[in-house]
């Protein structure tokens, strides 16, 4: 199945007249469905209406995790699949997945000890966990992780769970799925789809133009915008419906210097994560409030800053407000619509609804980024009857792109590379070596010195890498390169992107739109 038929130039590359699968939806899920259906032969063609991850899935709080406060509306399948799946994306990518340990202030008038206590047991206890430390009740008065806290939290508990770069997860998830024959256009709209003789007539549009493509399924993961392309296709037949919760992050300067980071109980019994960020910074978010606007246009307000920022008072003794704020961003998580009426308990689980007439197209409602392996591979095997697709799923136990570490050990892969590359200046190479991973060689290829890297035409940032990029990765603007495929926007807001900007444009790319939000 894998051979593209009457392949034609245009659109950023040779596209096929017919497939078997239009992944519609370049974010975790569209790439997820295009890997995993591609590793099992079918031929899968990806086309994403901006850049990899432009919308949700670069705008996360980027955590791999069960999901704690889950388990107080009893969301116990869900937070097991979700910790099941933990151990394998941290086990896939440990160059841009690690474990993480959260603090937990305690707060008795919000949750008593007893109740921390019981949801932690079955935390632990819920999936098999073989990478990630027990948690623990801890004295924060002695504890490194109390210094930073006010005096009347003495008391807290320790978890594990793993933080992921989202972008650069979806990146990785694009790559594997080329590399097993699926093609990716970014910047290609899936303008139209209508069904024709028991198969699906695309017409995908980019800026050369629109051309045509016969699928005899279609994946429609199209995030925020699901429902919308589920209802342009086959008016009337929706099942599931979204509900739009917009979730917003602000980044300030780093609040604190050790490794942990906090989870932070309010009021209204949400909770706010404290993120050891990029080395510089602390991440605070997120915020769940119920969004109706253009998805592509959502912004942070300056009530969920002030939000932030209060509810980061309550616990640090450094006291935050919103010109602390270096950068922010929102995403639109299109969660499935449920009976709740409070957006921060609206299940994080995911539907996947199939029509299978006049043409198979299945729809993906919901989901997060933890389980997106599994979702794929659930996608896929819905499609496989339709499809006649006998193959096996197979991503449980398959790296990612770079994540072929020596022992699986980013702590040992970065001494091989101290070793293999000692020219490199360490803030550099710790950089290469976390986004990269054992693809850092196609990165850096001969070079045995700075020089051979090209021209640093901003701060940390090397023609060569540039060439890779967008050689390689889908990188075409200066958004694309400073906020997705890395975030060395936070380190250059202030900078004159122009040399970036210029370089792109004589090497045929587009430029940017913006420095950041």
């Amino acid at each position: 199945m894998r051979d593209f038929p009457g392949t034609r130039p245009g659109m950023s590359g040779a596209v096929p007249a017919s497939c078997d699968l239009l992944v519609v939806g370049g974010g975790v899920n569209g790439t997820g469905i295009a890997r995993d259906a591609a590793g099992r032969g079918l031929s899968v063609v990806l086309c994403e209406q901006d850049d990899l991850a432009s919308h949700t899935s670069s705008r996360s709080t980027g955590l791999i995790h069960g999901g704690l406060r889950y388990l107080e509306e009893f969301h116990f399948a869900l937070v097991r699949k979700a910790l099941r799946e933990r151990e394998v994306l941290l086990a896939a990518a440990p160059h841009i997945m690690r474990p993480l340990r959260f603090v937990m202030p305690h707060a008795a008038h919000l949750r008593p000890a007893w109740m921390i206590r019981a949801g932690l047991f079955l935390y632990d206890h819920l999936a098999r966990r073989s990478r990630l430390a027990a948690s623990a009740a801890i004295d924060l008065s002695t504890h490194i992780a109390g210094a930073p806290l006010q005096a009347p939290y003495r008391r807290g508990f320790v978890y594990s769970d793993g933080q992921v770069d989202d972008a650069r997860l979806v990146v990785l998830n694009a790559l594997d799925a080329q590399a097993r024959g699926a093609l990716i256009l970014t910047r290609t709209r899936c303008a139209a789809l209508a069904p024709h003789e028991g198969v699906w007539c695309a017409s995908l549009r980019d800026a050369a133009g629109e051309r045509q493509l016969t699928a005899r399924a279609v994946a429609n993961a199209a995030g925020p915008w699901v429902s919308g392309v589920l209802a342009a296709a086959l008016p009337g037949r929706a099942q599931h419906h979204l509900r739009l919760v917009k979730g917003s992050h602000v980044v300030v300067p780093r609040l604190f210097t050790h490794r942990f980071a906090y989870v932070f109980q309010n009021e209204d019994r949400r909770i706010v994560f404290a993120i050891p960020y990029h080395q510089d910074f602390t991440l605070l978010g997120t915020t769940d409030v119920d969004y109706r606007g253009d998805p592509a246009a959502v912004r942070i307000e300056a009530a969920e800053v002030t939000y932030l920022c209060a509810l980061a008072n309550r616990y640090f003794r450094r006291q935050l407000g919103p010109s602390d704020v270096i950068w922010s961003y929102s995403g639109v998580r299109p969660l499935l619509e449920d009976e709740s009426s409070d957006p921060t308990r609206v299940t994080r689980d995911y539907a996947l609804e199939l029509e299978q007439q006049p043409a198979p197209l299945l729809s993906v409602f919901g989901g997060k980024i933890t389980t997106y392996r599994r979702l794929a591979e659930d996608a896929v095997n819905l499609l496989a009857g339709p499809l006649r697709l006998r193959a096996a799923p197979w991503t449980a136990s398959a790296l990612l792109p770079g994540g072929d570490l020596p022992q699986g050990s980013f702590a040992v892969f970065l001494r091989t590379v101290a070793r293999r590359y000692p020219w490199l200046p360490a803030r550099l190479r710790w950089r290469y070596a976390h986004a990269y991973g054992a693809r850092i060689e196609r990165v850096l290829g001969a070079a045995t010195a700075t020089a051979h890297l090209g021209q640093e035409l901003l701060p940390q940032l090397y023609e060569r890498e540039l060439e890779y990029l967008c050689g390689e990765e889908f990188a075409r603007t200066a958004e694309d390169i400073l906020w997705r495929r890395s975030k060395l926007g936070l380190h250059l807001l202030r900078a004159d992107l122009g040399p970036l900007e210029r370089w792109l444009a004589a090497d045929g790319a587009p430029q940017t739109v913006s420095n950041a939000e």
